[in-house]
């Protein structure tokens, strides 16, 4: 299949791109901005008129979920007309699009994992930009995948499980927010589930994470367990750590549409965290 990847440099891009190698039956077509601005309409349209991708991947967002409540003319540009282009231009050149979205467009009010049809509601400009994309690419192509992740983390870029392990070196004491539960998600595990979607054609918006879930504060305490790090890490709540984005209190994704569909959950963040730090960052971790 030929695949055109946008953002491919990223952390879930750069899995994908690993992934799809490996199965050595794609040819892959890989950009990033400085190889295809998805803002710009007359760029998308002539590049991907010109490559006739079968499908393509939109790895490219503007993650930075604070710098999107005051830098909103980027967001709104990379995180929702982007997508709008590329789902106007696949319909038109009869290729598939999917799509990366995000836990964020709930309002984290609810007590159980949110289900695709739930009702959205974001409670940050990140959250509405990614919203947006949702309802552009519904109204432009019928041929979609929507993925809907939460927390990711990986190799290839800044990640929570990072920032806890350099933290760990000049700290003896870090306070972790306790009171925001998800789903951390390995970009590798991601990229295997999309792997597999794409060779079908069950259209749709997904959920798809790593099982179980945690609050940052535990998923940092499990990080210094592996590690064997000796280190206080103090609960705190929302209140005590503000950031310029609301976060969802809880926003635990339902990953049962995806295993109905035929395909096959992902594993326990638990196991999908000791494989990374043991392969990824080489971290010996205590068994």
């Amino acid at each position: 299949m030929k695949i055109l990847i946008t953002g491919y440099k990223g952390m879930l891009g750069s899995d994908l791109v690993e992934t799809l190698k490996n199965e050595n039956k794609h040819e892959l077509i890989l950009t990033d901005i400085d190889d295809l601005d998805i803002a710009n309409f007359n760029q998308v349209d002539e590049f991907l008129k010109k490559e006739e991708p079968e499908l393509i991947i939109n790895v490219a967002a503007y993650t930075d979920v604070d710098g999107c409540e005051t830098n909103r003319d980027l967001a709104f540009n990379v995180n929702s007309i982007g997508p709008k282009n590329l789902a106007i231009v696949s319909n038109e050149i009869n290729a598939k699009l999917l799509h990366i979205s995000t836990d964020y467009v709930f309002s984290g009010d609810s007590l159980k994992p949110y289900h695709e049809d739930d009702k959205t509601g974001p409670n940050s400009y990140y959250g509405e930009t990614k919203l947006q994309a949702e309802l552009f690419i519904k109204e432009n192509t019928d041929n979609y995948f929507i993925i809907r992740t939460a927390w990711l983390y990986g190799f290839n870029g800044k990640n929570f499980v990072k920032t806890m392990l350099q933290l760990a070196k000049t700290n003896d004491k870090i306070s972790v927010v306790n009171d925001q539960h998800g789903s951390p998600t390995f970009t590798k595990d991601l990229a295997i589930a999309i792997s597999e979607l794409i060779k079908t054609d069950k259209y749709g918006i997904y959920h798809v994470t790593n099982s179980d879930n945690c609050t940052w504060y535990e998923f940092a305490k499990q990080i210094f367990e592996l590690a064997n790090i000796n280190i206080n890490v103090v609960p705190v709540t929302t209140e005590e750590y503000p950031t310029p984005a609301k976060r969802p209190e809880y926003s635990v994704l339902s990953n049962e549409k995806w295993e109905n569909a035929g395909f096959k959950s992902l594993r326990s963040y638990k196991d999908a965290l000791k494989n990374y730090m043991e392969l990824e960052l080489g971290v010996n971790y205590r068994n």
